[in-house]
């Protein structure tokens, strides 16, 4: 009997049994099993191409390689003419992957530590310094960018879309200053989504399981004529709590209500674009908050109510293939309220331009003009105060970049520079110096030296209860209670990065390649914190506030290797698996070291190894099979030991337009720890397991 005729028969079987063996203990290894052993049966029949068809797994090596990348340079390059160490997460490895949010789905990327502090709470960086307030990390929505004045950092449950609309999620690790500006000083991530064209008709999802309590997407695509396609969605979700390291009800679960809209336009050699997107988020989030009577330490939960809209127009001209003209426009505003923690409102405006032209035969030559307003107003709680209550920044630059042929198709120079002015740290130059060579269309070798800023934020100015304590050690006996109180007093200055990056890409043979990375930073003025002069503090109880007052005078290195590989062992069947090492040293006070996890006290507060492997396999041109395996490893600062865990999904397909599917996510324990916030005391959490199934009806 033909193997495939018997397979096709069998769909329905197949799911029915291996859905029900998930519940079991050894539902894992028997998933494997099967998979291994339909695999090693696959390989000895001849594959009919006309009943095995994937977008994804159709495209060759050599197309892969050759994914077109926007986000180092701000025009179209090759992955493999690019002198930067980039990684390309696709709609499909989304779809597969069985991720519902943006975060999750950035675990696929090497050197990124994606660990999660709640249900709607993450900590993400590139290359170390990782935290909740995580600030050297530049994130971007189809170029809007999404990094808030507030702290330095990404508010994550903001950045959300309709997942089937993401076209592409383009993780750049290491600096790209020259590019983007101030804080992309570890690394960019550029979330591009489709354009209007490419989502024209419905798609209608749906489903729900243990921790993924619910969610309901709807997208509809069309045309107000030949020339100007359009799409409109909205989506719905709420996910339950997380639980305490106690075994209590963390009380953070999370709702979430968004939609948006996008309109393209194409006329001749003009296309214009205008985008926008409004949600709501309503979550808790249980807080540790200091006070300064015994036990010293009150449980509150706050009710977080989080709205924003943003809305992008864009207009690009195509002059030849080297000439092209772009200038951008968006205006995002956001009010957040946690009455306990911290409310505010915060708007954005942004101005970009720029134009490339080619310069004589060798030169390819872009150059650029940015503008962009920060207004906020923040209320004062009994945690936090700002000072001042409102204020308004502007960042002004221009750059200019220059990619030098040296030798035709082989070896290219890139040189660039950005010179900027803010109102936190007045002027700053970050340039960078690109060479990459490609001896072949099977391998390239590059490297690259770059200077990057991360600039001062609100949050360096402000009064944060950290911690109450009866008696501090290294200070005379106290008979009041003492608060430690960070003190800043708007005097940080601009953090500094130069790093030096060496990669090489190969295609191994038509059916693997791979991706290493090495690099080294060296960071100098980072920040640092002292104690300040015991004083009293005001209020009805009497008390003495101990001042933690911040300043620069932290410097440090790291260094590390990222590794990436591809693997068809067959033509249905994918391998990927990706390694990153990571080494910090600081050199600061022991304060600074203990206290601080996202700077003095990085080296204990970033995973040394992170390992993935992802098996992509169709049993049949009807039913997939996806596996995860992660592993972490542990994080000395909050004595979180390193975990390994699998997601796995299941999807079926009775009709080319219908779609079942069943996830199983942290298959490999109850729950486990991944991370603790800084400093919001937020009380740490155990990210449980998960199982959900739904559906997507496409018409």
């Amino acid at each position: 009997m033909n193997w495939y005729w018997f397979q096709e028969n069998h769909d329905i079987y197949m799911v029915t049994v291996i859905m029900r063996r998930l519940s079991c203990k050894f539902s894992i290894l028997i998933v494997l099993f099967y998979f291994f052993l339909n695999s090693a049966l696959a390989h000895n029949q001849s594959i009919n191409p006309t009943n095995h068809k994937n977008l994804l797994l159709d495209l060759s090596l050599e197309e892969l390689m050759n994914v077109e990348v926007t986000t180092v340079s701000k025009h179209s390059q090759k992955l493999t003419k690019v002198a930067s160490a980039v990684f390309v997460i696709t709609q499909d490895d989304i779809r597969r992957s069985g991720v519902t949010s943006i975060p999750e789905a950035l675990r696929m990327a090497p050197g990124v530590h994606v660990a999660r502090i709640g249900t709607d709470k993450w900590s993400i960086s590139i290359r170390g310094f990782n935290g909740r307030s995580a600030n050297k990390l530049q994130v971007l929505m189809d170029g809007r960018s999404v990094y808030t004045p507030i702290f330095s950092g990404v508010m994550w449950q903001q950045q959300d879309t309709f997942l089937e609309d993401i076209e592409r999620i383009e993780v750049v690790r290491g600096p790209n200053a020259t590019t983007w500006g101030v804080n992309a000083v570890n690394g960019v991530i550029n979330i591009i989504t489709k354009k209007a064209a490419d989502t024209q008709g419905t798609l209608l999802t749906a489903g729900g399981g243990s921790f993924e309590n619910g969610f309901l997407g709807a997208r509809y695509g069309g045309k107000i004529n030949d020339n100007t396609p359009f799409r409109i969605y909205a989506k719905g979700f709420k996910r339950d709590n997380t639980s305490t390291l106690s075994g209590e009800n963390a009380q953070d679960t999370w709702h979430q209500v968004r939609a948006g809209f996008r309109v393209d336009h194409t006329r001749e050699i003009d296309e214009f674009t205008i985008q926008a997107d409004i949600f709501h988020n309503a979550s808790g989030d249980r807080i540790n908050a200091p006070i300064i009577t015994a036990p010293f330490t009150q449980t509150k939960v706050a009710n977080v109510k989080d709205t924003g809209g943003n809305i992008r127009l864009r207009w690009d001209r195509a002059i030849s293939e080297q000439s092209s003209i772009m200038l951008q426009v968006y205006y995002d505003r956001n009010r957040f309220q946690s009455s306990p923690v911290v409310n505010f409102d915060a708007e954005s405006f942004d101005v970009d331009f720029q134009h490339r032209i080619p310069v004589l035969e060798r030169h390819d030559v872009t150059w650029g003009i940015n503008y962009r307003l920060y207004k906020n107003s923040v209320v004062d709680t009994n945690l936090i105060k700002f000072n001042p209550r409102q204020k308004t920044d502007h960042l002004a630059s221009v750059f200019i970049r220059d990619e030098i042929m040296l030798i035709s198709d082989r070896l290219r120079l890139g040189l660039g520079a950005r010179f900027g002015y803010n109102d936190f740290s007045g002027f700053e130059l970050q340039p960078n110096a690109r060479l990459i060579w490609t001896p072949n269309n099977q391998s390239s070798a590059w490297l690259s030296v770059s200077r990057a800023v991360r600039i001062p934020s609100r949050a360096e100015n402000i009064r944060l209860n950290l911690r109450a304590l009866q008696g501090v050690p290294g200070f005379p006996p106290s008979p009041l209670p003492i608060m430690a109180q960070l003190q800043g007093e708007g005097n940080s200055g601009p953090e500094k990065l130069i790093a030096y990056e060496l990669g090489f890409r190969h295609q191994l043979t038509s059916k693997a390649s791979v991706d290493i990375t090495g690099f080294f930073n060296d960071y100098s003025n980072l920040r640092n914190f002292n104690t300040g002069q015991i004083s009293p503090g005001s209020g009805l109880l009497p008390h003495l506030v101990l001042p933690i007052l911040p300043s620069n005078n932290t410097s440090a290195h790291s260094y590390g290797v990222e590794m990436s590989a591809d693997w068809r062992p067959i033509e249905k069947w994918r391998l990927q698996s990706s390694y990153s090492y990571l080494s910090i040293h600081t050199s600061t006070d022991e304060l600074s070291k203990q206290f601080d996890a996202t700077t003095g006290g990085a080296d204990k507060a970033n995973p040394h190894h992170q390992l993935s492997l992802r098996s992509n396999y169709d049993i049949s041109n009807k039913l997939q099979l996806n596996l995860w395996l992660r592993y972490v490893s542990g994080i000395a600062f909050y004595d979180i030991p390193g975990y390994v865990t699998m997601d796995t999904k299941l999807a079926w397909k009775p009709m080319p337009n219908f779609e079942y599917f069943i996830v199983g996510q942290n298959l490999f324990a109850q729950n486990h720890r991944e991370f603790a916030s800084d400093f919001i005391p937020t009380t740490p959490v155990r990210i449980p397991r998960g199982i959900y199934a739904g559906a997507v009806w496409q018409f």
